[in-house]
């Protein structure tokens, strides 16, 4: 899901930099309103939330690019990844502690 919305920002952020005719404004960011995209005068990238945002010069940012669904996937993954990592580990402890105690059963 990352690498997904990671796609997502790097080709916005090649076709951001791509120098020439018709490069201003930024061609990721313009709404389709020309009055407010000639505002348009920078862009940052986010890695964590995956993030393009648009800065304007009156100093207003709004994101682009990503899909909505992108960030609360991965926000649910990655807390799905710790429970599962959680939960391997509290089994191979109480696996780890009844071997502990079997092999003490079996001493003479």
């Amino acid at each position: 899901m990352y690498a997904w919305g990671m796609l997502y920002v790097a080709g916005a952020a090649l076709e951001a930099e791509d120098g020439g005719a018709d490069s201003s404004p930024i061609r990721p960011c313009r709404t389709g309103m020309q009055e407010r995209d000639y505002w348009i005068d920078d862009y940052h990238v986010w890695w964590v939330p995956v993030r393009f945002v648009c800065h304007r010069s009156d100093g207003s940012t709004y994101d682009r690019e990503v899909p909505g669904y992108v960030n609360p996937a991965l926000a649910g993954l990655a807390g799905s990844a710790v429970a599962l990592a959680v939960s391997a580990l509290a089994v191979s402890a109480r696996s780890a502690s009844a071997r502990s105690v079997d092999e003490r059963a079996r001493r003479p």
